[in-house]
C-alpha cells in the first residue's frame, strides 16, 4: 500500500548533518506519523509520499524544508522554572519549553539564577539534513487518529 494522506507510517531512520550522526531509531521501536498532517519535516513527508513497505532510501532535505532558516535575532528571556530537561543550565544546552503550540526546543544562550536568555530557533534550523529511511509498516489511520491529527500506539502519540 503506497503512502498517502491519512495513513499511519512506521519507519526506521538515521539522521545526519553532513557526516555527523544526530540520531537514529536503529535498535529501538520505529517512529510513526500520520501522513498529510505535518507531523514530520515537510521535505521528508514529501519524499515519503507514494513509497511502499520495505522501501529504503536516502534523502537530503534542505533547511527550508526541514526546520527552516536560522534567525539570529530570535532570542528571548524566560524564567528558569519554565525550562524542562535539567536542574542546572549552561550555554549550549537544549531545553524543552511548553508553548501554546505544544513543546518546543530552545537553546540556552545565558543562564542566571532566575532567568535565562534562550535562542528560540530549533536546534537544527539552518541545517540541511540527510535521512536514511526504511519503511516498516503502512496502514489506514483510525478516525480518532485523523481527528487528533497524529498517529497513536507504538512510535506515535501515547494518550
Amino acid at each position: 500500500m503506497p503512502i498517502a494522506e491519512n495513513q499511519v507510517v512506521q519507519f526506521h531512520y538515521t539522521l545526519r548533518q553532513g557526516e555527523e550522526l544526530l540520531e537514529t531509531s536503529a535498535g529501538g521501536e520505529p517512529a510513526a506519523y500520520l501522513h498529510g498532517h505535518s507531523n514530520i519535516v515537510p521535505g521528508l513527508e514529501k519524499e515519503m509520499e507514494g513509497k511502499d513497505v520495505g522501501a529504503e532510501f536516502e534523502v537530503t532535505v534542505a533547511c527550508a524544508d526541514a526546520y527552516g532558516e536560522r534567525h539570529e535575532d530570535s532570542t528571548q528571556q524566560m524564567p528558569i522554572k519554565h525550562l524542562q530537561g535539567a536542574k542546572r543550565w549552561k550555554p549550549g544546552m537544549v531545553a524543552m519549553v511548553k508553548t501554546d503550540k505544544g513543546m518546543r526546543q530552545v537553546t540556552i544562550v545565558k543562564a542566571g539564577l532566575k532567568h535565562a536568555m534562550v535562542d528560540v530557533n530549533h536546534p537544527l534550523a539552518g541545517k540541511d539534513l540527510t535521512f536514511n529511511i526504511e519503511i516498516v509498516d503502512v496502514r489506514d489511520a483510525t478516525s480518532d487518529e485523523v481527528s487528533h491529527g497524529h498517529s497513536h500506539g507504538v512510535g506515535g502519540h501515547q494518550h
